[in-house]
């Protein structure tokens, strides 16, 4: 495996991941797990043909109030009433899909990758070994966007699973400062961690498990800003395809659980 230079590996791997953000073809429903500055929170998630809906059922570890359910059920709601709600929640999840894919689509040459043998494994699979790669800035990448701008201080480790050549999980750490406009749109301080684990879901699809993220950012040249977040995705079911108003519904039919 050594022989092949590792670069080759992360165009393989780069093609996999992007199977991951943009999957059409199978669907799922899952409990998402967010924990960040606005607390502790639990969804219960559907993917579905037109995007995924969530609906809370969990805040603080604790059930939801009355008043809690009932301003998630009118929300839900909305959606089914409104199109236009629907639309907007979507614009919003795609529009984060758009950013990935694009730093995703530049990790190949935005990086210099070389091979780490002897590392420790995940063991996420027993029996299927990874490859552990490392990756640092690449000096003679030009970022084409200000949102590329973020590569530049980024380095970190990768293991990939040799079988399906998919991401097991992924360390990067942010070295350096890093500017977009010159610093006058924002700032990342050097320091923070993005932490990105996955696993096979079903047979034939991968997702992530755990996404930690650490990161200090000064907005507009005024705010400094500490993100803290931690999101895991568990109790995977495939579900057959279908569109958002019957997730919606599914939802809503669900018993809120009681602890």
């Amino acid at each position: 495996m050594l022989s092949v230079p590792p670069r080759a590996w992360v165009v393989e791997t780069i093609a996999k991941e992007l199977e991951v953000l943009h999957n059409r073809n199978s669907h799922l429903r899952y409990r998402m797990h967010l924990i960040n500055a606005k607390g502790d929170q639990v969804r219960d998630v559907i993917e579905t043909k037109d995007g995924t809906v969530a609906r809370l059922i969990l805040r603080d570890g604790k059930p939801l109030t009355d008043e809690q359910d009932k301003a998630e059920r009118q929300r839900l709601n909305d959606m089914l009433k409104d199109p236009n709600a629907f639309a907007k929640h979507i614009k919003d999840t795609e529009s984060g899909k758009k950013v990935a894919d694009q730093l995703i689509r530049l990790m190949p040459d935005a990086m210099i990758y070389t091979y780490t043998p002897g590392q420790p494994q995940t063991g996420r699979r027993p029996g299927i070994s990874e490859l552990v790669i490392d990756y640092e800035p690449n000096p003679k990448f030009h970022p084409p966007s200000t949102t590329a701008e973020a590569l530049t201080g980024l380095r970190g480790r990768a293991w990939i699973d040799i079988e399906t050549k998919q991401i097991v999980r992924m360390e990067g750490n942010i070295f350096r400062g890093v500017n977009f406009g010159w610093g006058m749109l924002a700032h990342i301080y050097p320091g923070g961690q993005l932490i990105l684990i996955q696993a096979a879901a079903t047979e034939d699809r991968w997702i992530f498990t755990h996404f930690k993220e650490r990161i200090s950012i000064r907005a507009l040249m005024v705010k400094t800003l500490s993100i803290e977040s931690d999101v895991d995705a568990s109790d995977f079911q495939k579900v057959p395809a279908m569109t958002y108003q019957e997730a919606i519904r599914q939802l809503l039919n669900t018993p809120l659980p009681q602890h």
